[in-house]
């Protein structure tokens, strides 16, 4: 007869005789160690009662409405083994077009004679790892994070969105004070300084890396600086930055190892050739640029270049700019941005690539004679950072670099569990961050699911365009019945008197439920309006919940009310439209 174990309430602080609120387990069940047996409500929280032994559950001693307190037995559980088969399926939220598998290895007691060297192994410390890092520790795990970089915040803080961000605030200052000559205010032709410029994206990285660490260590996160490699169910070896190798157990480990920039074969090694990483050093400025790929970071590149004095190229070797993008959207980018670009090629590939003395010389198909450029930036896309981990000894599947999760974040080994650019589009941060959270809380016996509604988008080029939701191409495509209304931002009052006439707000609203399903911007702060759309999808909200709240005037935000209005037939802001017979 398997030992029969029973079940207390372990400490709760101040709190007593609290009211249990739900039971998600039934007699019978196999139970994992830190799953939630029970939930309870004080007047200002709700707590989880996790098993702190994996069993069957025999009897469960308590029921909804009873109160508990410290000790209090609430059930018995028959030892038993883990489970060796995982339910993990791939979830709806996560983007992933690959399947978990339905069974996998049981994962032998971890650190086997000594014991686990922590609860939650993060592995990653870009923003979808540290924040799982940081979550699991506010929950009471023991928590390593494994970084192979000198500081944390992977490629997104270090060498992505934050130093691109940094040096595009450059470029839009810089032409928007040129852009004031007409109306009155002139300044002298900027003197670029790059050593300085590189300075104030440094530290602009520098303030928040060093925040990270400073976070880490208020946490009690242990940082190990090195590139892990898993050996096992419950270890990983980590070659470290100092020397040597350091083995690490675990009992329930995060993959957040984030992509790479894809490398394209036709192209030499050179110093002139880089991909995004390079392009941020600023290595000089270069009098010819070539911009390979037309997706968010080619053009984003291409603005910050342009901006310091640089005349661009941009191939594609898709039919469109931004693909996936509306392209009313892009065309209102387009007429901004002609005074950049001497030819923007789309249906057209690389073909070879020589470099010379006198720079690289580009043979575009399609085209009799190469071109030459000082520079050439690949911004082709990024693949993840799936192989190479190690996760087969793990048991865990890996399809070209993608690791297939559940809504949980699980792998098919329920105990280790994977985010961010691994387990599928889009690679964003704001997603990673979000993943983060539910496998920490999810590892910690909480309960959470990644079930996102819409993952916003934002090019951050001048002007910003940012999407969220369905977009009119997808529903066209789709052969979805929706309504689109759109507000010109010629009638908004705050943009006329900002330059920004130009932009543009647009709704998309289900033809059935009236509900917002969609929606996006192109203009100055594009992104940073473009939260509000995204709560109302999540919100279920229809046009008249948006057009009815009171936006503040005059704003550029106002616009996404206006146009809500509009859908509703009754914007006072434009031209009456025409009656009906």
């Amino acid at each position: 007869m398997p030992e029969t174990i029973d079940i207390r309430v372990p400490d709760l602080g101040d709190y007593a005789d609290v009211p249990v609120i739900e039971i998600p387990v039934t007699p019978g069940q196999s139970i994992a160690k830190d799953q939630t047996l029970l939930m309870v409500e004080s007047d200002k929280a709700t707590l989880d009662i996790p098993s702190p032994v994996a069993g069957r559950l025999v009897e469960m001693l308590v029921g909804l409405g009873d109160t508990v307190s410290a000790g209090t037995l609430v059930a018995r559980l028959a030892a038993e083994e883990p489970a060796a088969q995982s339910s993990a399926q791939p979830g709806s939220g996560t983007g992933q077009p690959v399947s978990a598998p339905a069974t996998a290895p049981a994962a032998p007691p971890p650190g086997e004679g000594g014991g686990p060297s922590c609860d939650v192994l993060v592995v990653g410390g870009g923003p979808g790892g540290y924040a799982a890092a940081f979550r699991a520790a506010d929950l009471g795990q023991r928590v390593i994070l494994v970084e192979r970089d000198a500081t944390l915040g992977g490629v997104c803080l270090n060498v992505g969105c934050i130093p691109s961000k940094a040096l595009l605030h450059v470029a839009a200052v810089t032409e928007e004070a040129a852009r004031l000559a007409a109306h009155g205010i002139s300044f002298g032709a900027p003197t670029i300084d790059l050593e300085k410029l590189r300075t104030f994206k440094a530290g602009t990285v520098r303030r928040l890396t060093d925040g990270l660490a400073q976070m880490a260590r208020q946490r009690k996160v242990e940082v190990v600086r090195g590139t892990a490699r898993f050996t096992g169910a419950s270890t990983v070896a980590v070659a470290l930055h100092a020397g040597g190798e350091r083995i690490l157990a675990f009992a329930r480990a995060i993959v957040a190892a984030g992509s790479s920039p894809v490398a394209l074969p036709m192209l030499p090694e050179d110093p002139r050739i880089v991909n995004s990483t390079g392009a941020l050093e600023l290595p000089f400025v270069p009098k010819r640029l070539l911009v390979i790929g037309g997706g968010i970071i080619g053009l984003e590149m291409a603005t910050v270049y342009s901006a310091l004095g640089a005349r661009v190229d941009v191939v594609e070797r898709l039919s469109n700019l931004l693909e996936g993008v509306d392209r009313d959207l892009v065309a209102v980018w387009m007429k901004r941005n002609a005074h950049r670009f001497d030819r923007i090629l789309t249906g057209t590939e690389v073909v070879s690539a020589t470099a010379g003395a006198d720079g690289i010389a580009v043979a575009l198909g399609g085209e009799a004679e190469p071109q030459t450029y000082d520079l050439v930036l690949q911004a082709a896309g990024r693949r993840p950072n799936g192989a190479g981990l190690g996760l087969e000894a793990a048991g865990v599947a890996v399809q070209n670099g993608f690791v297939p999760v559940d809504a949980q974040m699980r792998t098919g080994v329920p105990h280790i569990f994977a985010i961010g650019d691994l387990v599928g589009q889009p690679m964003l941060a704001h997603k990673a961050v979000h993943q983060g959270h539910v496998a920490a809380e999810v590892a910690a016996g909480h309960r959470a699911g990644f079930d996102a509604a819409v993952i916003p988008s934002v090019a951050y080029t001048d002007p910003e365009i940012a999407w969220v939701g369905l977009t009119e191409t997808a529903a066209r495509a789709a052969g979805r019945a929706v309504e689109v209304a759109r507000f010109p931002w010629a009638a908004s009052g705050r943009a006329i008197a900002n330059g920004a006439e130009y932009g543009l707000t647009k709704l998309l609203f289900d033809a059935g439920t009236k509900r917002v399903v969609g929606g996006a911007l192109v203009g100055p702060s594009a992104g940073d309006m473009l939260g509000e759309i995204a709560l109302a999808i999540e919100l279920g909200a229809d046009a008249a919940d948006i057009g009815r709240t009171i936006h503040p005037h005059p704003t550029l935000g106002e616009t996404i009310g206006l146009t809500a209005e509009v859908a509703l037939g009754l914007c006072t802001d434009l031209p009456a439209p025409a009656r009906r017979a």
